[in-house]
């Protein structure tokens, strides 16, 4: 069970970049440091972080750890998100109807 708020979490931009690095593979601490350029505490920091909202999940192999994207809080954040891509999208179509309608009136 996540104890973390994963809006919170994710308001910070180097975690959201852990998360795009995980979104292609697993990595290691000392991937993931070399990835960003960070001291390597800080970056465990963020992934304990990340642990506490359910958004990355570790995987012990002997003294390694391999962090993985937890896709399950992310669903319910874009399940969230939806009403609004929603609304967005109207609000897009009714700007190119409207850019349509002003490039046909200036073609006569």
């Amino acid at each position: 069970m996540p104890t973390r708020d994963p809006f919170t979490v994710l308001a910070d931009p180097t975690r959201r970049q852990i998360l795009d690095l995980l979104r292609g593979r697993d990595f290691m601490v000392s991937e993931l440091v070399e990835q960003i350029r960070t001291a390597q505490p800080n970056v465990s920091k963020h992934l304990k972080v990340l642990g506490e909202a359910g958004l990355v999940e570790a995987r012990v192999d002997g003294p390694r750890r391999h962090y993985a994207l937890a896709p399950e809080p992310l669903r319910e954040l874009d399940h969230w998100l939806e009403p609004y891509r929603r609304m967005w999208a109207s609000r897009l179509d009714a700007l190119e109807a409207h850019l349509d309608d002003m490039s046909d009136d200036q073609g006569d």
